[in-house]
């Protein structure tokens, strides 16, 4: 499933986009960085949530996206 960042990422994505695709999500997300659910560290959460406005703008709209992404980022 990942370190406990990534669990954490994909509890506050679960609510938005579903269980399934919130791990889809954060594997994606996280390999796009060279990384892996494993290894994202706090450094990572700029990126992540960058890279999650993209990815989940066509399923969810813009602004679920953003809300999305904004959650993800208050992690830190």
């Amino acid at each position: 499933m990942g370190n406990m960042l990534a669990v954490r990422i994909e509890e506050t994505l679960r609510p938005v986009i579903g269980t399934v695709l919130a791990t889809v999500s954060v594997d994606v997300v996280t390999r796009r960085l060279g990384k892996t659910p494993d290894t994202v560290e706090r450094d990572d959460l700029v990126p992540i949530s960058d890279n999650l406005v993209v990815a989940l703008r066509l399923v969810v709209g813009q602004e679920m996206a953003e809300a999305a992404a904004r959650k993800v980022l208050n992690l830190a």
